[in-house]
């Protein structure tokens, strides 16, 4: 099964709203819980995911519901990948990270980087088709690369040219905007993606400070709004968040939850547990969850996790379960086939 993360398209419930249609009962008639959506960090069906984009777009005549959806620009389609891949030297070598680990959010899609004169194309693929077909997961998708694209070389990304194979909707009838992606929209493309100057992807990657404290000023918001009474909570929901970077430490944790590592400690203390114990809690929690839902390696997992050495990681884990990953992983397998 193809999954990604429900937080994707956290937009999706006010987008739908504005265009006069019920997400709640979208949501529903596609075979998907509204409680699914609560925690973004869930995991969904792909295919499921982009039923629900074309059931949408049909019921409110919205063709571009997909580019629409994008202009959102909702910073955590990807989680914080798209933070952590900003650290590399060139948006080339950002772009190639991204892809190498997008399966860890969205399971079922590949980003490559295929060379056209002094161009690059930036094509998108999936693994997966649906009845009614992909056209708003693929809009959907090429403009969010664009967003995340854009972020990396500090550019307008409303200059970036997209490229879609789906023919122009606006011929079988007028779009509902001219403004945003559509105008620099090339449909009926040769592939779904975002075409670039070769140029462009040696530049150095802009990594702005500013964007990102803003983004986990607002993460920290959500925290608090979500988890009011729960220290403990807050901090796992960071912890998670940092682990991929490599950078996860109490100092860091602290400085997102906005108090001192020291009042952290002692709070922690005062509920009667400490960093290491929810370090040790979220590093379990993840990894069962990706040997159970996606087929992640066990060497790109340890690392997800912040973890230098597989043996350590594993060593680990055989402590938490009684299992290597590899022999937990074979037996969930082997769970989930008698349950079905």
């Amino acid at each position: 099964m193809y999954l990604v993360r429900s937080g994707a398209i956290s937009g999706f419930e006010a987008a739908a709203q504005v265009l006069g249609a019920n997400p709640v009962q979208l949501i529903r008639d596609v075979g998907l819980s509204y409680a699914q959506f609560r925690d973004p960090n869930s995991y969904i069906s792909y295919s499921k995911m982009s039923e629900l984009l074309e059931r949408c777009a049909l019921q409110c005549s919205e063709p571009l519901f997909g580019l629409l959806l994008a202009e959102t620009e909702n910073p955590g389609v990807l989680g914080d990948l798209p933070i952590t891949v900003s650290q590399e030297p060139t948006v080339s070598q950002a772009l190639t990270a991204l892809d190498r680990y997008i399966y860890l959010f969205a399971n079922g899609v590949h980003i490559t980087q295929v060379p056209l004169g002094s161009s690059i194309q930036l094509a998108m693929k999936f693994d997966f088709q649906t009845p009614l077909g992909l056209n708003q997961l693929i809009q959907f998708s090429v403009a969010n690369l664009a967003n995340i694209t854009a972020r990396l070389m500090n550019a307008d990304r409303y200059s970036l040219q997209l490229n879609l194979t789906q023919a122009d909707p606006a011929q079988e009838q007028p779009a509902r905007t001219q403004q945003g992606f559509y105008p620099q929209t090339q449909f009926s493309s040769s592939f779904d993606g975002v075409l670039l100057p070769a140029s462009a992807l040696m530049q150095k990657t802009h990594f702005d400070e500013a964007a990102i404290q803003h983004h986990f000023r607002e993460q920290l918001g959500l925290l608090q709004q979500r988890y009011p009474n729960s220290l403990q909570n807050q901090a796992r929901a960071i912890i998670g968040q940092l682990l991929p970077s490599g950078e996860c430490c109490i100092e860091k944790v602290a400085a997102n939850l906005d108090i001192h590592h020291r009042m952290l400690q002692l709070k922690l203390q005062e509920e009667n547990t400490n960093y290491q114990t929810l370090l040790r809690d979220v590093r379990q929690s993840i990894a069962k969850q990706h040997l159970e839902q996606s087929p992640i390696s066990i060497t790109d997992l340890a690392l997800n996790l912040g973890y230098a050495d597989i043996s350590v990681f594993s060593r680990n884990f055989k402590t938490w379960t009684g299992f290597s990953p590899k022999q937990w992983r074979k037996d969930q397998c082997t769970k989930s086939n008698q349950a079905n």
